[in-house]
């Protein structure tokens, strides 16, 4: 069985023992997350699509760790104006791992 759930603004197709990394969500690790924005349940031949969303159907998971990604340098330069910019980033992100899918 898997479903597509929406979680940061992204879509993520999961089953049952799925290690994801998503954008940030609020909680220590060994903390559990339901989310019930499911877009679509599926095993097999059998698809479950609601019109808005799936009746009753939610996907339960367990935060493993809070954790950043790598860093991304932004950089901006204008040619013979002795004008630079450099600014970094680095994404806040979680990692799950998901326990559970109910149609």
């Amino acid at each position: 069985m898997y479903a597509v759930i929406k979680t940061g603004g992204k879509q993520y197709r999961v089953a049952k023992d799925d290690v994801l990394t998503v954008e940030k969500l609020d909680g220590e690790a060994g903390a559990k997350i339901e989310f019930t924005e499911v877009l679509l349940v599926g095993a097999g031949e059998d698809v479950k699509v609601g019109k808005s969303l799936p009746s009753g159907a939610k996907v339960t998971a367990e935060l493993v760790e809070q954790t950043r990604g790598p860093k991304l340098i932004a950089f901006k330069k204008r040619r013979r104006k002795n004008s630079r910019r450099k600014r970094g980033h680095r994404q806040d992100l979680s990692t799950i791992r998901i326990t559970g899918i109910s149609a």
